[in-house]
């Protein structure tokens, strides 16, 4: 399911949407740049490993940082394939503009960046003894998705999905669509844990701890900020939201 357009209007251009599209864009680029075992390195340095903060002896043995905090906050900016950074940057494009839109741009760079560390905790919080290194800004971009489904649960959201090699094109209401997917985040992520697969390659539980994280604390990141009236009729069609 790859959303392709909303219809979500936006009241202020989306700067920090923009920037942290930008500097995620960036850092991949120059991990590309690297040799394989600098790659490695830099990639043991600021990926979120749970191991090594919930065993610094281990950590230490391994010549990594004991209780490397800060990771859990760098390891959202980091990336491993094209696929991984399209992805992830497509969909922060659909929906970061239209939330930081209704924040503002200071609040919703805090907000994106408080999701992605709590969606970092989640999974530490599950897998403290996994030593597979934990990277992409998914869990912050899932709390906006999160923010996104209930202050504009009635936009529509155009989006593909490939069956074998021909295109689909639906289109769902945002709470249809973003429920959905959580939905399905939640299936695997209960899957994959129950089976005790510490080991997979996405951290389902990442984007679960931050959607929650983004549809509890969202409200919060509206105190103060300067809130754009929209045309009724268009409000009750294609937003819904507050």
């Amino acid at each position: 399911m790859l959303p392709l357009r909303d219809t979500a209007p936006i009241y202020r251009t989306p700067w920090v949407t923009w920037f942290l599209i930008f500097i995620n864009l960036v850092v991949f680029l120059f991990e590309i740049s690297l040799p394989p075992d600098v790659l490695n390195h830099l990639l043991y340095y600021f990926a979120l490993i749970p191991r090594s903060i919930s065993d610094p002896d281990w950590a230490m043995a391994h010549g990594m940082d004991p209780k490397p905090y800060f990771t859990f906050y760098t390891n959202t900016f980091l990336h491993g394939s094209f696929f991984h950074i399209f992805s992830n940057m497509w969909t922060l494009w659909i929906f970061g503009d239209n939330v930081e839109s209704k924040m503002g741009h200071g609040r919703f760079f805090l907000f994106y960046s408080l999701c992605g560390v709590l969606a970092s905790i989640t999974h530490y919080s599950l897998y403290s003894d996994s030593t597979v290194p934990a990277l992409g800004a998914s869990g912050a971009i899932s709390g906006v998705m999160g923010a996104y489904m209930l202050l504009f649960p009635l936009s529509r959201i155009i989006f593909l999905v490939p069956i074998f090699i021909f295109p689909f094109f639906f289109e769902w209401p945002a709470l249809v669509f973003i429920g959905f997917w959580f939905f399905m985040q939640f299936f695997y992520g209960t899957t994959t844990f129950l089976l005790g697969d510490h080991a997979t390659n996405i951290a389902f539980w990442a984007h679960i701890g931050g959607f929650v994280a983004g549809i509890i604390l969202y409200r919060f990141f509206l105190i103060g900020a300067q809130q754009f009236h929209y045309p009724e009729q268009y409000y009750r069609r294609y937003t819904g939201g507050i």
